[in-house]
């Protein structure tokens, strides 16, 4: 058998029904919709969930355990190539981003992330620093220091 024998099974692939359409198809008129009501309307039927009033199952069943995602810690993140905007030899911190305006929010902290090219020896203080973020700062022969 070679790749250009080959076939798909029978009745692996059928035409989708298109509906709506004449007498023979059994699909015609009201599109196997029926008369009226909420359901023969255009983007009509009820949202998934709803159970015509009756009180729906996701809000019957007890709300039991525990999540640790409110305690969730955020850092504010940068890339190594957003730091080619300083001079060689600057010793970047955390106010100094937010003053310069390339930190928006501090949250947490500060993740320098390896994303881009770093052409300039830094000193960078940052909270946390990915693996390739930190070869690449000291690869130029910077300093990533966590503070």
């Amino acid at each position: 058998m070679k790749l250009h024998e080959i076939k798909r099974p029978e009745g692996a692939v059928t035409e989708s029904t298109r509906r709506g359409r004449g007498p023979g198809s059994g699909l015609g008129k009201t599109s196997g919709k029926g008369h009226k009501g909420q359901n023969a309307r255009s983007g009509g039927g009820v949202r998934p969930g709803f159970e015509g009033g009756q009180l729906p199952l996701f809000r019957r069943l007890p709300k039991r355990g525990f999540s640790n995602a409110r305690f969730k810690i955020e850092y504010a993140t940068i890339n190594v190539g957003d730091l080619n905007k300083f001079e060689d030899g600057a010793v970047i911190t955390p106010e100094l981003l937010k003053e310069m305006g390339i930190l928006k929010k501090q949250l947490a902290g500060v993740k320098i992330l390896g994303n881009g090219t770093l052409e300039k020896k830094l000193t960078i203080k940052a909270n946390r620093f990915s693996k390739s973020a930190v070869e690449k700062i000291e690869k130029i022969g910077g300093k990533a220091e966590v503070i």
